[in-house]
This record gives C-alpha cells, sequence and structure tokens, in this order.
C-alpha cells in the first residue's frame, strides 16, 4: 500500500495550524524528532526534547510559536502540538479499512432475526446471536462473538476475538482491541453454609459513543441494573471493571487497574496504572488517582490521590519497613509519655 501524501499546507488547514517555512514541502508520515526523515512530519509537546530539534533530520515539525523561536526548518505553528499530532496520525493509520460495501464472510453464522446495516464488514468466524442489530459501517473482525440483543452502533470496530454477552449496548464510533470481553457475570455470590450460592446477573452493559477499550480488558454486566461506561472513556489493556459500575465522561483508566463493583467515577478522572479502588464508592470529577494507588474510601473532592512508597534500594527499604512495623509500639510509647508530662503538670 503506497503511502499518501500531502503539502504541507494541506496538513495546516486540516487542524487550523498556521505554517512555518515552506507550504508546499510533500510529507508522506510520521516521526521522532531522532528518527525522521525528509519526508516526514514530526511534533515537539515535551520541552524535554527540545535539545533534538536543532538536529532533526524531520522534514517538518508540530511545535508552539514559543518554541519555534530559534528553528530555522519547516513547520506547523499550533498551541497544542500534541493534539495535531494525535489529529493528523489518523491520515496514514493502516489499519483503517475504507469499506464501501457490506462483506459477510462464507464463515459466519447471522441469525435470521439479526439486523446488518450497510456497509458492515463480517470477517471469518464471526457469530451474531438473535436480535442483535449492527449499525452502518460496523467493523466486525475474525471470530467476534454477538450475543442476543446486543446493538452495536455506527462506525464501532471491534477487532478478533471480542466477545459481547447478551443484552449489550455499544454506541457509535467505538473501538475495542482483541480480547476485550462486555458483559461477562458479575461476581456475585450468597455465602451460605454448604458454600457459595450464585447470583444471577441480571442487568446488561451499556456503553455510549466514542468510547476506546484496550485488548483483554473486562467489564461486567449488572446484576440489577446496567454497568454504564459513559461517552469518550478511554480504557487502557487488561482492566477489570465490575458489576454495576458507572464512569463519567471523558474519563481515563491505564493498564492493569481494577474496579470493585458499584463504585462510580466521576467525569474526566485520569486513573493511573495498577490501581485499585474499592466497591460501594464515590469518586467525583476531576479527580486524578496516580499509579499504584489503592482506593478505599469516597473522593469527594477533586485533586490529585496517591498511596504507596517509591522505590528504594532494597536495603534502605528493608530498614523502613522494620520502622514501620515498630509505628505500634512507639504510638503506645507516646502516648504514655503524654499521660506522663500531662500528670506531672
Amino acid at each position: 500500500m503506497s503511502k499518501q501524501t500531502f503539502r504541507l499546507q494541506e496538513l495546516a488547514d486540516k487542524v487550523d495550524a498556521a505554517v512555518k517555512g515552506n507550504p508546499e514541502r510533500l510529507i508522506s508520515g510520521l516521526s521522532t524528532l531522532t528518527g525522521g526523515r525528509p519526508d516526514t512530519l514530526s511534533f515537539l509537546a515535551n520541552p524535554a526534547y527540545q535539545k533534538h530539534l536543532s538536529s532533526t533530520d524531520a522534514g517538518a515539525v508540530i511545535l508552539t510559536a514559543e518554541m519555534a523561536e530559534g528553528y530555522d526548518g519547516d513547520g506547523l505553528i499550533h498551541s497544542n502540538p500534541y493534539l495535531v499530532y494525535a489529529q493528523l496520525s489518523h491520515l496514514w493509520d493502516t489499519a483503517a479499512l475504507a469499506l464501501e460495501q457490506r462483506h459477510i464472510a462464507a464463515s459466519a453464522t447471522v441469525a435470521e432475526s439479526a439486523q446488518i446495516g450497510e456497509r458492515v464488514f463480517i470477517d471469518e468466524g464471526v457469530r451474531i446471536g438473535e436480535d442483535a442489530i449492527i449499525a452502518d459501517g460496523v467493523v466486525l473482525g475474525a471470530n467476534v462473538v454477538v450475543g442476543r440483543g446486543v446493538t452495536i452502533g455506527e462506525a464501532t470496530r471491534l477487532y478478533p476475538n471480542v466477545v459481547l454477552y447478551h443484552d449489550v449496548h455499544l454506541g457509535t464510533h467505538c473501538t475495542l482491541q482483541s480480547g476485550v470481553i462486555i458483559g461477562s457475570d458479575g461476581f456475585g455470590f450468597a455465602p451460605s453454609p454448604d458454600g457459595w450460592t450464585p447470583i444471577a446477573q441480571l442487568g446488561g452493559v451499556r456503553i455510549d459513543d466514542h468510547v476506546q477499550i484496550g485488548a483483554n480488558t473486562t467489564i461486567d454486566r449488572g446484576a440489577l441494573e446496567d454497568t454504564v461506561i459513559e461517552q469518550g472513556v478511554i480504557l487502557d489493556n487488561q482492566i477489570q471493571v465490575a458489576h454495576n459500575v458507572r464512569i463519567g465522561r471523558n474519563t481515563a483508566i491505564a493498564a492493569c487497574s481494577a474496579i470493585a463493583g458499584s463504585t462510580s467515577i466521576g467525569a474526566n478522572c485520569v486513573v493511573g496504572g495498577a490501581s485499585g479502588i474499592a466497591g460501594h464508592l464515590e469518586i467525583v470529577d476531576g479527580v486524578h488517582i496516580t499509579a499504584m494507588t489503592m482506593v478505599i474510601k469516597s473522593l469527594t473532592e477533586p485533586g490529585v490521590y496517591s498511596s504507596g512508597t517509591g522505590v528504594q534500594p532494597n536495603a534502605k527499604w528493608r530498614k523502613s519497613i522494620a520502622r514501620l512495623r515498630q509505628l505500634d509500639q512507639m504510638h503506645g510509647k507516646i502516648k504514655a509519655l503524654e499521660k506522663k508530662l500531662k500528670n506531672t503538670e
């Protein structure tokens, strides 16, 4: 597949940026500053990489007007270089398929009651259950399973081996990477003298528009009401979302995090990788949880929250742990001294 080539001015027009230098320069791809070529466009979003600007071989660079001072090469000037890079990256995305007509592979199985829209691409081994509704422009990769009563919105893409259990709703323009499982039973069991009695999970999962879900992430169905992922949420790889969780608009959660049941996370939050959030909690809008944080109580004020300790040499860590184990004993001694001092006053 030949690469698409654009004039620098064409790229500027697409993202409302100003051209610095030659507007006729031809660009056929993106690159880092250190890996640039004369026909690539790079970007400078982090000041830490400004040291590479003067030596880059990239034909043009996306940067702010301030960062462009003293730079003699061609470029695109914009207040948010990283956003411009993100927008232009789709011009060279080889994973995107230009589908002009409906395609259903011979090995796919589609229930008679399923409704299939226009320009839907259904790859080998796909299974679509009864009463499913697949909107226009949907792409279903190889071996995708779409359960009974599932709805998938326009231009949503499911990569190979995604599984949607029954009664899952997916909005428009969503992307689910390989191995995603939506609608599996929540971890609901009632204890009894004879062991654990499973609770039927009677709710579904509702995922709104423009949601991105990373590989091998799992989202459980609700026990009675739906698990809900609101518009614009981005979930990284290998995340566990338990039953009846609600995640607010435009919240981002990094890899290997886990959210226990019935917790509500607000809009515009960020959850760092490998974080754990306990169940039945409320997290308000605008909370930033740093990596490997354990959240065990509701967070009622926006801001940055952390837990755990940073890495240190093993010998120092052992001393720190030894002192930590002595805290209770030290606390008792301090309280005794305070009482003794108070009695002598």
